[in-house]
């Protein structure tokens, strides 16, 4: 990636991370950090191990990509597990800080992963892991809201809701298998074309690009057709990592309470994903994702201030491993001036 655009990434993402981290109270910040203790610091090494899920995810998918045929004729040069986990924490971090998520992290994805395998494969194995990432978020809800219901004493409200968010992750299931198997670069940007504040840029783009989007659909399609191991092992992999980050609320509720039950933090996470994911356009998802914390704890049972307390740790991990991905990008392009 040219130097300019890894500056460009570095300060848009310290701004908007500087920007967050004004919106916080710092002495309700400092006063969960002491009652969280050395907790606090296993929630955030914990995020360590995960990303490891996610780099291995999209590792699988660039091996698939890279065994199918490129118009550019790019080579490929080989590529290691920790420059792809860096790039992957780098990614995430954007994706926390700009509104959308996606308009952040998977450009800077592409461009640092395109001078190794070429644009066009490296556009696949982008939009795949992304495809891959928000496929097993609904799988992780779908299977969550049925356990809910086997777990949860019976109520009219929660039994309609659940069955509401069953069909609703049923037809996000279908919507995404549709996509790898006829491809969903041609479809994102069709339907991009015709938003009225994006027509302006997209139409034009599709038009010249044709032909490398029908190739970036045929690649993958072919990985989900000719290749079925590689991508039901990256889907396995993103849902074990959705999980094992259950993990992270069952660290700080141990601080609460002696007992705590994982599968119902598994289901507070679940849900809080689902409520935060649906104002997607906010960055790092502020008030969202605290708001969906209140309310899946309490419809479990626990207290609104668990709920809170839960939603304020897990705020500050964020914005720590936000910064660590930024930093990252400014040690990338340290390492390569050098």
């Amino acid at each position: 990636m040219k130097k300019k655009y890894q500056n460009g990434f570095f300060i848009f993402g310290l701004i908007v991370l500087i920007i967050m981290v004004t919106q916080l109270d710092f002495a309700q910040v400092w006063a969960g950090l002491k009652h969280a203790g050395y907790w606090f610091f296993a929630v955030v090494a914990l995020w360590m191990f995960l990303y490891v899920f996610n780099t291995s995810a999209w590792y699988l998918i660039i091996k698939g990509v890279c065994s199918q045929p490129s118009t550019d004729g790019k080579p490929v040069k080989r590529i290691s597990f920790l420059w792809l986990y860096k790039i992957t924490v780098s990614g995430f971090a954007l994706n926390y800080a700009t509104p959308g998520g996606l308009m952040g992290g998977e450009p800077y994805r592409i461009m640092e992963l395109a001078p190794k395998i070429g644009t066009e494969r490296a556009s696949s194995s982008v939009i795949l892991y992304a495809m891959t990432h928000i496929f097993s978020h609904f799988w992780f809800w779908l299977l969550s809201a049925i356990v809910f219901l086997f777990v949860h004493s019976f109520s009219v409200f929660y039994t309609v809701l659940m069955l509401a968010i069953i069909c609703f992750c049923i037809l996000g299931v279908w919507f995404f298998m549709v996509g790898y198997q006829k491809g969903l670069a041609n479809r994102v940007m069709n339907f991009l074309s015709h938003l009225p504040m994006i027509k302006r840029w997209a139409t034009p783009f599709v038009e010249r690009h044709r032909e490398q989007l029908n190739t970036i659909d045929r690649q993958i399609a072919a990985l989900h057709k000719q290749q079925p191991r590689h991508f039901i092992g990256a889907v396995l992999l993103e849902l074990s990592c959705r999980i094992c980050s259950a993990l992270e609320i069952f660290f700080i509720l141990l601080v609460l309470m002696p007992h705590v039950n994982f599968v119902y933090c598994v289901l507070i996470l679940a849900f809080t994903s689902l409520f935060a994911n649906l104002l997607f356009f906010i960055p790092l998802q502020l008030g969202g994702r605290e708001g969906g914390f209140l309310m899946s704890t309490t419809s479990l049972g626990l207290t609104a201030s668990a709920g809170i307390f839960v939603a304020l740790i897990v705020r500050v991990r964020e914005l720590i491993w936000t910064g660590i991905g930024l930093l990252l990008i400014k040690l990338e392009k340290s390492s390569k001036e050098k």
